[in-house]
């Protein structure tokens, strides 16, 4: 698509340059789909509601406490184990292993990349909330487990391959004989690294950024190489704008984020794009979001990273107006639209025929093909930070379903 008046037949589902099952790899791990599905695929962006027992291990590995490694271990298992049979049940087709053996989307590097030391405050409050300051009254959602990330101090390197192995493991433990479209795997992106843990050793902020993309290349291939879709969460991409590069203009901060898609995209040079997913966000927290970069600003830089398949909001109040935007520039012809089309930090449940509404908008923009029906961001990107109560998770993946189900009705004429 090149522009709104070169739109694909939404009937004749008009594919020239993509095919979508690269992006739904079998949950053995191997191979891939041989035939499309003749309908909208539901994915969502990775983390899950955490056990309170498991949040409770993980919190005391971040902060070095003590606890019993074997136990956190068994605990992942069964969850994981648990989370892709909640995921299936819901209709989700494209699942995770939630995240749950991680404290977070990001402090995790910190247990497998050796260079980091002591924390270092963060220098910087997010434009809306200092423009918004939250009410610090009864009821305020609990402080992070670790709010001060730890600092790059040292050269970088793989520390420990333990951890990633572990996850590995678990993810396909629970995919034993489980029979989704698809599974994939997160790992944080070099920019969004940076952007939490903060440089103390490197001469620039771009050698940073380079030498985070070298060491975390092992953890990409390794991920693909156990035949699961690597997602990278690139949230540096749109939230560092509001967040640590609040100072730069618009053109500096291009610039930045040109150069952290340079990096990543180095260090998958050995992953095929159909096997990659990308997700950008805003900042998953429910503030006012009054700062937020535009996506047309931002647009052509997302899209030139490697990733074939491009996840964003849209469905939250300050990003669900981006269909119009996207409709007014040129999106790659090899890529696909996972558009949020659930909201994840409210606990309304959105009605299907809303869900079906939104994924339509998409399809019109590139093609019934082109699209797959995802959420805003995670549901639990910092353990023990839930926005949204469990229950209503579960509740909201569904919705995600039976929506999909609707727009698939009206888009292939039949129920699928």
């Amino acid at each position: 698509m090149s522009d709104a008046g070169q739109r694909p037949e939404r009937a004749r589902g008009f594919l020239p340059a993509v095919d979508p099952a690269i992006m739904v790899a079998p949950s053995n791990g191997a191979g891939s789909l041989k035939t499309k599905p003749q309908r909208i695929l539901t994915t969502h962006v990775g983390s899950l509601p955490r056990p309170d027992d498991l949040i409770t291990l993980l919190v005391a590995k971040d902060r070095g406490e003590p606890f019993d490694e074997a136990a956190l271990a068994a605990l992942v298992r069964v969850a994981v184990a648990e989370i892709v049979g909640q995921q299936m049940a819901c209709g989700v087709d494209i699942v995770s292993d939630g995240e749950l053996g991680k404290i977070s989307y990001v402090n995790y590097v910190k247990h497998r990349i050796g260079g980091f030391g002591a924390p270092a405050p963060l220098e910087w409050t997010p434009r809306d909330l200092a423009d918004h300051p939250p009410p610090r009254a009864s009821g305020a959602p609990p402080a992070e487990p670790n709010p001060d990330p730890p600092a790059c101090r040292g050269p970088l390197s793989v520390r420990d391959r333990a951890p990633l192995e572990a996850d590995l493991a678990a993810f396909r433990g629970a995919l034993d004989g489980a029979r989704p479209a698809g599974a994939f795997m997160n790992a944080a992106s070099p920019g969004i690294v940076a952007h939490f843990m903060a440089n103390k050793f490197y001469p620039s902020h771009e050698a940073y950024v380079d030498a985070l993309a070298e060491v975390l290349r092992d953890e990409y291939e390794a991920i693909h190489k156990a035949g699961f879709v690597l997602q990278i969460d690139c949230p540096d991409l749109a939230m560092a704008r509001h967040m640590g590069h609040a100072g730069l203009s618009l053109k500096d901060f291009r610039k930045t984020i040109a150069h952290n898609v340079e990096a990543l995209n180095r260090a998958t040079g050995n992953i095929p794009p159909g096997a990659m997913r990308l997700h950008v966000c805003w900042g998953n927290y429910p503030g006012p979001h009054t700062h937020d970069v535009p996506l047309a600003d931002i647009a052509d830089i997302v899209f030139s990273a490697r990733p074939q398949a491009i996840l964003f909001e849209a469905a939250n109040p300050a990003h669900a107006h981006q269909w119009e935007e996207l409709a007014e520039i040129t999106i790659p012809e090899d890529k696909i639209l996972v558009p949020g089309v659930i909201d994840t930090n409210t606990n309304h449940v959105e009605h299907p025929k809303l869900v079906a509404q939104r994924i339509a908008r998409y399809a019109d923009l590139v093609g019934r093909e082109r699209v797959i029906a995802g959420t805003d961001c995670g549901f639990s990107s910092l353990a023990g930070l839930p926005r949204v109560w469990p229950s209503v998770v579960w509740a909201k993946l569904r919705a995600l379903a039976e929506g999909a189900a609707i727009a698939s009705e009206r888009l292939w004429g039949k129920r699928n």
